[in-house]
């Protein structure tokens, strides 16, 4: 072999390195936009990924290999290079949802992983043919490599493409499956609950309650999709269950209605309506609509528990099932009410109030108003089920705060972290400042990134969120990233927030590391939203 042979093939193996991981890079980013391609091609553009310095050098290198330095040794010296350079880096790099290794993401591989081989193949008998003319066939790799590198997004967009035909099959598959088994379960008893935000703490301490009488499961973590439902059911449902709570989380209109026609749920809990996911939503009035698809969904006979202190949901007129409306703020058209709600060192103590005018006082380790409308929501449906008191108070006793849902940690140094880093919006993040504000703290110090995922509000909304912040009495405000640097700054700069106080970090590593050597005993530390990957 010659120098330049033994250099195409160096380069060759680099290249094969730093092509698999920006694969799995961009998998990754596919899996977490939900394998829908409009939302990867969304954050192909937000994030500006595909005019990266790094991309772009790719494909300046690749425009390289098009002339004669490229065509040289010390071309292949300068791409190997920069392989190794990428390489390295992504081996280093960590992420906050790292690839799940799915059955699908295997699929997807699979197939991207062909379309490569095949382009190379292709490629290799071309050079083959034309050997004549001065082709090198470790030279043609090199270059298909390099564009694949550059064009690894498309790629794993067509590999999307070609499987959509199989992806639909196995859905289907397991969608008649678990449709035959929940229709087989004639004594089953469905709860649905949906909501902008709230949902997944309703789901959990409705569990908890009801557990304590009723054969109960719940679909997991964060299972709220059509295809979390079927594989909850399919996977966990079992003869002697006798309630199964589903999440039901949307993206778009139709997606709530897609999981009732699967499970036909008897009772329904509608948590909140807000300005969340308006990118694809994109208005409240959407946001709404696919909502209510839960409360419209319910039989005649079923029953719907809605919370009364969204504007939104207590002006929606609902007349085909029993309704019962619960909340905090409306003391006057709700069934059912938290009242004098009092935090303490030890969580919360409040009143509960029902339609029929009695009342019995609870405490809980959860904090924040919108926990307490939550377990409000659990409450009803508990008593509606027959459930007693002394049970239920004895379970809301126990709830322990859901990770990463303000939820308190205390670390040995005497420091309290009130973790709120789970999927942050305008109400729960207003309510968690809330919160921060009556603690008893030598200081009080926010790290947030802002919120994201609401369209063309998100600028207004978080320079709302930082005039809440300077209006709190919060000491000091970290801001994380760029994505709403500028939103959150200039919200705390109107509110009156001292600008020494105001802190910029790049990262969630780097205020952390400031946090630990900056914070004392005494202090609590807010962390309001921790931004997946696609928003990084």
């Amino acid at each position: 072999m010659t120098v330049f042979q033994i250099s195409s093939a160096i380069a060759d193996i680099l290249l094969f390195i730093a092509l698999f991981f920006e694969l799995r890079r961009s998998l990754m980013m596919f899996q977490q936009n939900s394998y829908r391609p409009e939302r990867f091609r969304r954050w192909i553009r937000q994030a500006g990924d595909s005019t990266s310095l790094v991309r772009l050098t790719g494909v300046f290198l690749l425009l390289l290999t098009l002339t004669k330095f490229g065509a040289s040794v010390a071309g292949l010296l300068l791409i190997s290079v920069f392989a190794a350079y990428v390489s390295i880096k992504e081996t280093k790099a960590k992420y906050k949802k790292p690839l799940a290794v799915t059955h699908r993401v295997l699929r997807l591989g699979g197939v991207t992983a062909f379309i490569v081989f095949a382009a190379c193949l292709v490629a290799t008998f071309g050079a083959i043919i034309f050997d004549n003319a001065g082709f090198d066939v470790l030279y043609v790799i090199t270059i298909c490599l390099l564009a694949a590198y550059c064009l690894s997004n498309q790629l794993v967009l067509a590999a999307g493409f070609c499987l959509i035909p199989v992806e639909k099959h196995i859905n289907r598959k397991f969608y008649n499956l678990a449709s035959d088994k929940l229709r087989s379960s004639s004594d089953l008893t469905v709860i649905g609950i949906t909501g902008s935000y709230g949902k997944t703490s309703t789901k959990h301490y409705l569990y908890d309650i009801l557990n304590q009488k009723f054969e109960t499961l719940m679909t997991p973590g964060s299972y709220n999709t059509t295809l979390g439902v079927v594989r909850t059911v399919n996977e966990l449902l079992k003869p002697y269950h006798q309630i199964f709570i589903a999440e039901m989380g949307a993206k778009q209109p139709g997606d709530i209605k897609e999981i009732c026609d699967l499970v036909h749920p008897r009772l329904g809990i509608l948590t909140s309506v807000g300005p969340q996911h308006l990118e694809t939503f994109h208005s409240v009035e959407n946001v709404v609509k696919t909502k209510f698809e839960l409360i419209d969904s319910l039989p005649s006979d079923g029953t719907a528990v809605i919370n009364n202190d969204y504007e939104a949901i207590a002006k929606r007129k609902t007349d085909n099932c029993k309704v019962i409306r619960y909340g905090i703020d409306d003391k006057t058209s709700c069934d059912i009410t938290a009242e004098n709600i009092r935090y303490h060192s030890k969580g919360t103590t409040f009143t509960v109030r029902t339609a029929d005018g009695s009342s019995f006082e609870l405490t809980t380790h959860l904090m924040g108003s919108h926990n307490i409308g939550n377990l409000t929501a659990a409450i009803a449906v508990a008593l509606m089920l027959g459930v007693d008191k002394d049970s239920i108070c004895y379970s809301v006793s126990r709830i322990e705060p859901i990770e990463h849902r303000l939820s308190r940690r205390h670390l040995g140094n005497g420091v309290c972290i009130l973790d709120d880093a789970f999927n942050s919006n305008p109400h729960g993040a207003q309510m968690a400042v809330e919160v921060l504000s009556q603690m008893d703290a030598s200081r009080r110090i926010v790290i947030t990134p802002g919120m994201v995922e609401l369209g063309s509000e998100q600028q207004r909304l978080n320079t709302i969120f930082g005039q809440q912040i300077a209006q709190k009495g919060i000491d000091y405000a970290c801001i994380v990233g760029q994505y709403n640097r500028e939103a959150l700054s200039d919200g705390l700069k109107a509110g009156g927030f001292d600008e020494n106080n105001i802190l910029y970090f790049d990262t969630f590593l780097d205020a952390n590391a400031w946090m630990t050597g900056f914070v004392r005993p005494g202090d609590v530390v807010l962390i309001e939203n921790d931004l997946p990957d696609t928003y990084k």
